[in-house]
């Protein structure tokens, strides 16, 4: 290993900074302006280009990172589609797939021919714009929600599609050359070792892998996961790219084996991070690519050609979905989406270089002429996009045909209960509460808490509760509440911030070990149990409490005609500045440790109001009450702050300093 001197900057250092420091300015200013944050990334690209400020003047270590990304985006693609999907959407592959690809060759072929151009030149033109791109297309469906749309699928059946017709593209190039050898024996042979890793993937993906990723899940270690899942899919990319198929479809073939297990979420969630920085990394290199000179120098050649492209691709799209009885809306739409050049239409370009061909025959210039109508169509295909919308904002609610598949019911919980974390108190909370008629669901990574959860009734998603993409897919944003589970403090704190920001739902937490209250409460948690000394049914209390749910749900204690105090009620009064209080410090988030005045309840008597002591919890009756219980306790423990545990009141007292002072109580 070698360490550089403290004096020296390492030589990757300076470009990898401009181009991270660059995507991440760029990308903000345009998600301000509300710009897709991929034209960002590649206006970031365009920026520090060796064309134009040249802050990045070697691309190798960029090709490379932005190789991974599309790796990572196809693999996240294939987790999210699962091979259920992919098997309803079949007939849009290969018959909507296929006509896109023959026509868009075949067409541009005709146009490149009856140009001037040779027919090999024809062709290979055809090649490179007959694919579009999988990683922005993708990429703007699942920014705007929409990957499980009629659209959404469609596009991506046609690109799959096209994934596979790169295996055959590549194999085909180099025999477009005048003296090429090899011919048809070649192709059968590279099309035979697709089909046969394709099969043994998915062989793979049905037998083997679900019981080694929950081998490795009931470990309950996320980094020994995310490992072994990252080693999923850049091995199966690298096994398939040495039997000649390209490595997109290999990462999506790996995401499709990982979508076969209960632990997909989890590595769905996992992946995530990664696939944006390194996405990020693929559209800024793509940027880097254009000559900004040449543009300018070239602009009517380069706006003909693009409009040319997006004719092209729009209308044979277009032609090769409607048979599909998808309707015309959602055809045309499709087509609109998939209007750009793709990424793999540079592979093909690099092998079309070593055989003597170019872009339409047009030689040095084809390539920066592709690389500028590439970045064109792919800045513009946001607005291509939201044209496809309004398009389909009109269609009558029954125009897509019965060839469509089923739309998805999983995540589109609402108004329910989300239960994060494991145990036997979860499992019976979650189906008391199905009982009636409350609809729950539940996340763990544990796979003997999955299975516990199945064998109950109860709808469980395997998953990280700290991760965004598991809380997003079990709908807690729309949540009527969120239950906690955690037995870790610390663990329950970080999943209650990460709730608070996606969540405006009340959010009860259970912690065995001792719960964090300071933390909890500045993470927004409105209730805490302590099953030290609640029981399960005070918890199913608390849980009825908060959704309103009739009184006769609650414990018989709790029917009591006289007030009492919810002891999982987190309760935080600060105190207000300029209040006359020199006591503040003293008020901490505290949990009441009774429902009712302690003492008079060990006494056997009665109260009139109850008191809550700042620092403590302690519940004690007023000065009204006969005993005084509330100021006993100051007296005695020096606590100088109570306030009112009546219903709708929320001010609090200062002994010491004999103030009364209103604070929002919660």
């Amino acid at each position: 290993m070698v360490v550089t001197a403290a004096s020296e900057v390492p030589p990757y250092l300076a470009p990898t900074a401009a181009l991270v420091v660059a995507a991440a300015v760029v990308g903000y200013l345009s998600v301000r302006a509300r710009v897709v944050s991929i034209v960002g990334f590649l206006l970031a690209g365009i920026l520090i280009g060796p064309a134009q400020l040249g802050l990045v003047s070697s691309t190798e270590a960029v090709d490379a990172a932005a190789e991974v990304g599309v790796i990572l985006l196809l693999f996240t693609i294939g987790i999210e589609f699962s091979l259920d999907r992919l098997a309803r959407v079949w007939r849009w592959i290969v018959l909507g797939g296929g006509a896109q690809v023959l026509l868009a060759v075949g067409v541009s072929t005709g146009l490149v021919t009856a140009s001037g151009g040779g027919w090999r030149t024809g062709l290979f033109t055809g090649f490179l714009v007959a694919l579009s791109s999988t990683a922005i297309v993708l990429t703007l469906l699942g920014e705007r929600g929409q990957s499980a749309t009629t659209r959404g699928r469609l596009a991506l059946a046609v690109l799959v599609f096209q994934d596979l017709a790169v295996v055959a593209m590549v194999v085909l190039v180099p025999l477009l050359s005048e003296d090429a050898s090899g011919g048809t024996g070649a192709l059968l042979r590279a099309l035979g070792m697709a089909v046969a890793v394709v099969a043994v993937v998915l062989v793979v993906a049905r037998r083997l892998m679900p019981p080694v990723l929950e081998r490795v899940a009931a470990l309950c270690s996320p980094e020994v996961f995310l490992l072994t899942v990252v080693a999923i899919c850049l091995g199966t990319a690298y096994l398939t790219a040495l039997a000649g198929v390209s490595v997109s479809l290999g990462a999506f073939l790996a995401g499709l084996v990982v979508s076969e297990s209960r632990q997909s979420t989890q590595a769905l969630a996992e992946v995530l991070p990664l696939k944006i920085i390194f996405s990020a990394v693929f559209f800024v290199s793509v940027g880097m690519l254009l000559d900004v000179g040449f543009l300018l120098g070239n602009l009517v050649l380069v706006v003909g050609l693009a409009l040319a492209v997006l004719v092209v691709k729009t209308v044979t799209t277009t032609a090769a979905l409607l048979p599909t009885r998808v309707g015309w809306r959602h055809a045309l739409a499709t087509g609109l989406l998939l209007g750009q050049v793709g990424e793999f239409s540079f592979v093909l370009l690099t092998v079309g270089d070593e055989s003597g061909l170019s872009p339409a025959g047009l030689g040095e210039d084809g390539f920066q002429a592709l690389v500028a109508t590439t970045v064109l169509l792919m800045v513009l295909t946001p607005l291509l996009a939201t044209a496809g919308n309004r398009l389909l904002a009109k269609a009558p609610p029954d125009e897509v045909g019965p060839g469509a598949p089923e739309p998805e019911a999983e995540g589109d919980w609402a108004d329910h209960v989300v239960i994060l974390g494991w145990g036997a108190d979860s499992v019976d909370l979650g189906r008391d509460l199905r009982a009636r008629g409350v609809p729950v669901v539940m996340t763990t990574l544990n796979p003997a808490g999955v299975a516990a959860a199945e064998r109950a009734g109860v709808p469980v998603v395997t998953g990280d509760s700290t991760r965004s993409a598991v809380l997003d897919l079990v709908g807690v944003a729309r949540a009527r509440l969120v239950v906690i589970a955690e037995d870790e403090p610390e663990q329950a704190t970080r999943v209650a911030t990460v709730v608070r920001d996606r969540s405006q739902a009340p959010v009860l937490v259970r912690s065995r070990a001792g719960a964090d209250l300071p933390g909890l409460s500045e993470a927004g948690v409105e209730h805490v149990i302590d099953p030290g000394a609640t029981t399960r049914d005070r918890m199913f209390a608390a849980v009825m409490r908060s959704l309103d749910l009739p009184r006769h749900a609650l414990p018989v204690r709790d029917r009591q005609s006289r007030t009492h105090v919810d002891t999982t009620r987190l309760v935080l009064v600060p105190v207000p500045t300029g209040s006359g209080c020199t006591h503040a410090a003293a008020s901490v988030p505290v949990l009441p440790t009774s429902w009712g005045c302690e003492e008079c309840l060990r006494g056997g008597g009665d109260w009139v109001h109850l008191r809550l002591c700042l620092q403590c919890g302690h519940v004690g009756c007023c000065d009204s009450s006969p005993e005084r219980h509330a100021r006993a306790h100051h007296a005695e423990h020096d606590h100088p702050l109570m306030a009112s545990a009546e219903p709708g009141e929320t001010w609090a007292y200062c002994f010491v300093d004999d103030v009364t002072f209103d604070g929002p109580q919660r």
